[in-house]
């Protein structure tokens, strides 16, 4: 099969580490989310479950069809808005079921009609390579930041990272990884005793509809998730070169969620960060093999899934430094080279590098995220300098 030709050790490991940072990035919130609606301990595995089954399938299949690394994931900024609307407007499971499929179903028409896909054609390479910088900025960011509490430990990747680089740099992600796990099991600093030998199990929920969970849940969620995740997913794909049907992707996702809702898929997406490691060159030199990253990361997605309960236990048990570090480090060269596409025409610069600042910022406003206001930033900057230098012109 062509397949387990193409496959590489950098391969599975930038899968695995795309697993990793998205997983532990996120299921703290998770648990946030759902204690918010009041949701059983079996509900809370079911909605992990259904996470890890939906975007391990729908990242593994197409990427596997098309050849091309296909990134799917979860809404995190979702989850901050799921808890928060819990909390407010005290809504229970089967409510927010019920507003999980309504919003599944506007992603699925966004998709469908193909409106989204046209709005970004507008948007040019280097607003979206700003926007792709700004959004990995942060994790860049982390990665150093996480000295303050672990100085040895991310010193240590580091010098991994760069020696690594110097020497096997098709497999400095590898190295670093390999750094970071070592130093953590010789100092016993893996929490163990957070394991717990457990299996996930579906869980079916009967969604109830109402419309202040439309209004308060349903609403925000769908902005959310499109502007937070699919736009910053989109930037991903183009900043990489991948032609790739972003409105039959954005259906898919959809579709996905329309069926796992029930189950406990709040929203699956684009990915963004995920994304990034597995279409950058660090997955494989070869951009026409780096889809064998994608199907590895969807592989190990199902296996969170259907391992639920065990492998949230044991990705919570490495310390939060550790994946902030290999994030940042292992994101470095994606941000670098958004950065000079983002940057190379003067014609665009300013708008462009407002849009990283504004992205970088991380500004929320009317609960929108600042991947949005980041390319309304620039675009709205592109479009007054357009005004000046047609009316200069005219003058």
């Amino acid at each position: 099969m062509q397949f387990f030709k193409d496959l590489s050790l950098s391969a599975v490991t930038a899968g695995f580490v795309a697993m990793l940072v998205g997983f532990t990035s996120s299921v703290a919130i998770i648990f946030q989310a759902a204690q918010a609606l009041h949701a059983t301990p079996a509900q809370i595995t079911s909605w992990v479950w259904a996470l890890g089954l939906g975007a391990g399938l729908c990242t593994l299949v197409p990427s596997l069809l098309v050849r091309m690394p296909v990134m799917v994931a979860w809404s995190t900024p979702g989850l901050a808005v799921i808890a928060t609307a819990g909390l407010e407007g005290g809504f229970d499971m089967a409510q927010a079921v019920g507003a999980f499929l309504v919003c599944a179903v506007l992603m699925t028409l966004a998709g469908a009609t193909g409106w989204f896909e046209r709005a970004m054609n507008r948007i040019p390479m280097e607003i979206a390579s700003a926007l792709l910088a700004g959004v990995l900025a942060r994790f860049g960011l982390q990665a150093f930041t996480a000295a303050q509490t672990a100085l040895p430990l991310v010193l240590l990747m580091l010098g991994g990272y760069l020696l690594a680089r110097r020497f096997v740099p098709r497999y400095a992600v590898v190295v670093t990884l390999a750094v970071g796990v070592a130093w953590v099991l010789l100092r016993g600093e893996l929490a163990w005793a957070s394991v717990h030998l457990e299996l996930a199990r579906p869980v079916f929920t009967a969604p109830v509809f109402s419309l202040s969970a439309t209004i308060s849940l349903a609403v925000p969620l769908f902005i959310v998730t499109m502007a937070s995740q699919n736009l910053p997913g989109v930037a991903v794909i183009r900043a990489t070169g991948y032609k790739i049907q972003v409105s039959r992707l954005i259906t898919l996702t959809g579709l996905a969620t329309v069926v796992l809702a029930p189950f406990g898929a709040h929203a699956l997406n684009l990915s963004a960060i995920t994304a990034a490691i597995c279409m950058g060159p660090e997955a494989h030199p070869d951009h026409a093999k780096r889809y064998t990253a994608a199907v590895a990361c969807g592989v190990f997605y199902v296996v969170v899934g259907l391992f639920g309960a065990i492998i949230t236990s044991l990705l919570m048990a490495f310390p939060k430094e550790l994946v902030a570090a290999i994030a940042g480090l292992a994101l470095l060269g994606t941000i670098g080279n958004g950065l000079a596409v983002a940057l190379r025409e003067e014609a665009h610069r300013e708008a462009a590098l407002i849009t990283f600042l504004v992205t970088l910022s991380g500004v929320a406003l009317a609960g929108v995220g600042s991947a949005f206001w980041g390319v309304a930033a620039g675009s709205l900057a592109l479009l007054v300098q357009g005004f000046r230098s047609g009316h200069a012109a005219r003058g």
